[in-house]
This record gives structure tokens, C-alpha cells and sequence, in this order.
């Protein structure tokens, strides 16, 4: 289920609750017990490692990989 966040306009504050994608639109009252809430846009960061650097093609390089160029 993903979380999203939201600010409060009338106190600042801002906070994040997990909820389907389905509910995301929905109004979400903030913590403190205020109505006027808006959603945040937020930024995903996919991460990773890779277990080896990725192979570096044979040949010369070139246009066509270094097959027909000398």
C-alpha cells in the first residue's frame, strides 16, 4: 500500500498516511483535527546495486560495432 503525503493548510504541518490507491484522492484530516488538507506531490527513488559492471562489447567500437571498420 503506498503512503502519501499531505500539508495542512491552517496549521503548516504536514504528514503522511498509508492507504490504497484507491482512497488517494480522498480528503485526509491532519493529525491536529483540521479539514483543510492538500496532497503533496511526492518523488519516488529507485535504488540499486549491480552485482557486476555491465560487459563492454568486443571490437573496435565505430559506427558498426567495429565489424567492418579497420
Amino acid at each position: 500500500m503506498p503512503t502519501y503525503a499531505y500539508r495542512c493548510r491552517e496549521c503548516a504541518g504536514t504528514f503522511e498516511l498509508l492507504r490504497p490507491m484507491s482512497e488517494s484522492g480522498a480528503p485526509a484530516p491532519c493529525p491536529e483535527g483540521h479539514q483543510d488538507t492538500v496532497k503533496l506531490l511526492t518523488t519516488v527513488a529507485l535504488t540499486g546495486s549491480a552485482s557486476s559492471p555491465a560487459p563492454v562489447p568486443a571490437g573496435g567500437g565505430g559506427c558498426c560495432g567495429g565489424g567492418c571498420c579497420s
